[in-house]
């Protein structure tokens, strides 16, 4: 009996995202998916127009939440963008880290794919964010070297509980950001009781 288009769909997805984490993107080829779900290149090629729609639909959901996360950064405050843009880095790293696995060591050519040109606006939009919209290079350092350890620890330690990972990485956010000086309302003076 014939495999159900939307499992056999659900499959070659699994697969690519397998074989990408072990060989990555470019150097995993359609064949190669194809040979590993038990189906022809054929196949693959009437679920998924190319190897680029392949990955793209295997990251739509994280891109989604970044996405999410990006719209969510507008209008806010320098200190509450940078609370929001740390927890919600944090949360989609953890949470899809098994993807960010998959370009590790790819992300700079994959940004120049139509699919995924949009995302170094994001990503620098969320760094600016975290360095507390400021222009000091310690800020914007900071905030870059924190961005691209995230991603890379969630890669690195699969093994660590998403929880604990979560904790120890929003500690390690915390401690590395320059916090945003909140201006507080000065009382007014002498000088302008007297006007």
């Amino acid at each position: 009996m014939a495999r159900a288009v939307s499992e056999t769909h659900g499959e070659i997805l699994a697969a690519a995202a397998r074989r990408f984490a072990v060989t990555g993107y470019r150097g995993t080829s359609l064949q190669d998916i194809a040979r590993e779900v038990g189906c022809s290149k054929a196949t693959v090629l009437y679920h998924f127009a190319n190897k680029e729609a392949l990955l793209a639909e295997l990251m739509a959901p994280a891109i989604g939440v970044l996405r999410d996360l990006d719209d969510r950064l507008g209008g806010l405050t320098p200190a509450a963008a940078q609370e929001v843009a740390a927890q919600g880095f944090v949360d989609l790293a953890v949470r899809f880290r098994r993807e960010i696995a998959v370009l590790r060591g790819e992300f700079p050519e994959l940004l120049c794919q139509p699919a995924f040109a949009h995302i170094q606006e994001i990503s620098d939009r969320l760094r600016d964010a975290l360095a507390g919209h400021s222009d000091r290079p310690s800020a914007r350092i900071a905030a870059l070297v924190l961005l691209a350890g995230i991603s890379e620890a969630c890669a690195e330690f699969v093994d660590i509980p998403d929880d604990e990972l979560r904790s120890a990485l929003l500690t390690l956010v915390r401690r590395a950001v320059e916090p945003v000086a909140v201006s507080l309302p000065q009382p007014p003076t002498t000088e302008d009781k007297d006007s």
